[in-house]
């Protein structure tokens, strides 16, 4: 009888377990997830917003948010993977297209300004500005292999060894910068330390007197300390010359794209409704460059009117501003 009444008190507690596990089960697989991924510029941004996203609805929705830059972001977006890509440039013809032969459509959305930052090592005196013939002369294609050695970059620097760092070859701050400076995207020499991660990239300048790269200014901001921003052509990086584009060539919008099917998702819609009626404090607290104010709202239309498609036609447009951007029909 002993055994029998154990039996049943297992067998009980069992049943007990077994139903408690079938109820958590469908509950935690019914939670809503924002599937996000791409350019590691817009990543702060996007990060912020989903941060404040989860305190505001107490996590019933959660966001996931990847870096696998730009170009990777969307080839992971035209094959459906992703709901959300970021982007620190727009999106290019061959990419249209394969999202096209995929079925999927999307809704162009800028979010915020960056500034391709160029930054050396606080020990170098010398390089505190320099114009865009002389990056040129540093990243083109021709200087692989050749122009090694800041002394080759202007008469009077040192002899000092140059060291590159930059982003690879899918990131969009790799293509907008090749274009701005070298004149055509992807253009540019290969002997360089490359790296999607920005923070490889803030350290290996950290540790070379000789070093240079480039990348987001929101980096720059967060490593400050560590690192010296160089002036382009007389022009130093920051809130203010990047949002009036006096920061040039080197100020450009950044965006998101949002699938147009899930935007009929009622999570992904929350999320992004979210995220651009907080697009300044986003902004702020991501120590990024937001748009005017006023300027979300017309963006927010935008993504509530559901139009599709890109304002600039698959191609990068160097200097473009806010007004011709929001301004231009599709």
């Amino acid at each position: 009888m002993l055994v029998n009444s154990l039996k049943v008190k297992v067998l009980g507690t069992v049943a007990a377990v077994a139903a408690s596990i079938s109820i958590a089960i469908p509950a935690a697989m019914s939670q809503s997830v924002v599937k996000v991924d791409g350019s590691s510029t817009v990543f702060p941004i996007t990060e912020a917003a989903a941060e404040s996203f989860t305190k505001e609805t107490g996590g019933k929705i959660r966001v996931t948010v990847g870096v696998s830059g730009t170009g990777g972001g969307f080839r992971k977006f035209c094959r459906g993977e992703t709901d959300i890509s970021n982007a620190s440039r727009p999106i290019l013809q061959k990419e249209i297209d394969e999202c096209k032969k995929a079925g999927i459509n999307y809704i162009e959305l800028p979010v915020g300004y960056d500034g391709l930052t160029v930054v050396i090592n606080p020990q170098n005196t010398w390089a505190r500005n320099l114009t865009t013939a002389e990056l040129r002369r540093i990243w083109e294609p021709a200087a692989q292999g050749k122009i090694t050695n800041w002394s080759q970059v202007r008469a009077g620097f040192p002899n000092v060894p140059l060291r590159l760092f930059g982003p690879g070859t899918a990131s969009g701050t790799f293509d907008y910068f090749t274009e701005a400076i070298n004149g055509k995207a992807k253009a540019s020499r290969g002997d360089y330390t490359a790296s999607e991660d920005d923070n490889v990239l803030v350290n290996g300048v950290t540790r070379d007197r000789g070093g240079l790269g480039y990348f987001g200014f929101s980096y720059f901001v967060e490593n400050r300390t560590k690192l010296t921003a160089a002036s382009v052509n007389g022009v130093a990086p920051s809130e203010q010359t990047i949002r009036s584009g006096k920061y040039t060539p080197l100020s450009r919008p950044v965006f998101i794209y949002v699938n147009a099917k899930s935007a009929q998702n009622p999570a992904v819609r929350q999320f992004v409704t979210h995220y651009l009626r907080n697009g300044v404090a986003i902004n702020r607290r991501a120590k990024t460059v937001s748009l005017p104010g006023p300027a979300y709202a017309t963006v927010l239309n935008r993504f509530n009117s559901n139009q599709t498609g890109s304002v600039l036609g698959g191609k990068e447009k160097i200097g473009i501003t806010l007004q011709e951007l929001l301004a231009r029909p599709r």
